[in-house]
């Protein structure tokens, strides 16, 4: 059945404004389930951090939270519960462009402009630059929002350390960047952002798409939840493998201070910060928060998928 649907494909015609908007929806649920593991991501990765450690205190900067369970109870005690979700208004924002973006490009490269083959196959070299492609333009896009959401996510640690909030709000958020910055102050990491996005991407986007029309054509599975799931699973592993040390350099480079112009104070470059973090804390660094990253990417990607294949065959257009 899987493999006489996959013969018979026929590329959707629905307008890209509507696979935009079920991009969106898909991704908006999917980063209110998770979120919480996002923050716990990126309190990991700021934690220890050399350079902004000596950058606070004169280097006796210590590590409060050590792994990801102690760091998400660590929060709800010292915070509350409701603070896990800090951030989310503008990661939702972010997912609306970024997954808008994304999705509608993957499939307009891998439909009209690279191709598929005669048998309606996708070669993986073409999924690959389509997923990188894609997964770039989506980051370039929404790189604004996630520069807010990385901002606002620090802020609970930063009051308990009895430091003066940098915003009280995602309209705040901007505003302060906009100021100090200009509007290229937005943009602000917007190259490891990209470059993340990419490698994220071709873990998540094209391991998807390859690893379930794999399955359509040479198993039993037909194209069902089932079949989503297992491939959701395999894009969720890889994308985390790919993506976690560009995350760890965006983080850092996005969190960290900036002068009048918008310039960082602690890192030159996304090549500067990856040296320093490997210097000062080992390579290991790289892969700080591997595990809540993969925790989250897993159940994100699974939950993003299948939501919007369902969606996408709830109104009738063809399964992605």
């Amino acid at each position: 059945m899987g493999q006489k649907q996959e013969e018979n494909y026929v590329p959707p015609k629905w307008p890209r404004v509507t696979k935009f908007v079920l991009s969106a929806c898909a991704a908006t649920v999917a980063e209110i389930v998770t979120f919480p593991l996002d923050l716990t991501k990126t309190r990991l990765q700021i934690q220890g951090e050399a350079a902004l450690c000596k950058h606070a205190d004169g280097g006796s900067g210590q590590m409060v939270y050590r792994g990801m369970m102690r760091t998400a109870v660590g929060i709800v005690r010292e915070e509350g519960p409701l603070k896990l979700w800090q951030g989310a208004t503008p990661a939702i924002y972010r997912h609306i462009v970024y997954s808008g973006v994304r999705m509608v490009a993957y499939e307009q490269l891998r439909d009209s402009v690279l191709g598929r083959n005669e048998d309606t196959s996708f070669p993986f070299w073409k999924a690959v630059v389509g997923g990188m492609v894609a997964g770039a333009l989506g980051q370039f896009m929404a790189s604004p929002t996630d520069l807010v959401k990385v901002q606002m996510q620090m802020e609970g640690r930063r009051r308990l350390e009895g430091k003066p909030p940098r915003v009280h709000g995602v309209y705040h958020a901007f505003l302060k960047i906009v100021s100090e910055g200009g509007i290229r102050g937005l943009w602000a990491g917007w190259v490891p952002n990209v470059q993340r996005a990419a490698l994220v991407n071709l873990g998540d986007l094209t391991t998807y798409d390859t690893v379930k029309h794999f399955l359509l054509r040479n198993t039993p599975l037909e194209d069902n939840s089932l079949c989503h799931a297992l491939a959701s699973t395999c894009s969720g592993l890889v994308a985390a493998t790919m993506g976690t040390p560009a995350d760890v350099v965006k983080t850092r480079i996005m969190n960290q201070p900036r002068d009048a112009n918008s310039r960082g104070l602690l890192y030159k470059s996304s090549i500067d910060c990856l040296i320093q973090s490997v210097k000062g804390e080992g390579l290991k660094s790289l892969y700080k928060g591997f595990l809540p990253t993969w925790m989250r990417m897993a159940p994100w990607s699974m939950t993003f998928w299948l939501t919007f294949e369902q969606i996408r065959r709830a109104i009738g257009i063809n399964s992605f």
